[in-house]
């Protein structure tokens, strides 16, 4: 599957690459990135603010 913006606009939870990328990306542990994805959905956008994005 190609990346779509529709894909890029997502986290996947149980991915662990994509996990990784955000916890990277945002300063956070790998589980508050999953704790996030929980509680705030799948949403980039609103991952990354529940994340305080660094």
């Amino acid at each position: 599957m190609s990346n779509t913006k529709q894909d890029r606009a997502r986290v996947a939870g149980g991915q662990d690459h994509e996990v990784k990328y955000e916890a990277g990306k945002t300063g956070a542990s790998k589980t508050e990135v999953k704790d996030s994805i929980r509680s705030a959905g799948n949403s980039r956008n609103k991952v990354e603010q529940k994340l305080g994005k660094k």
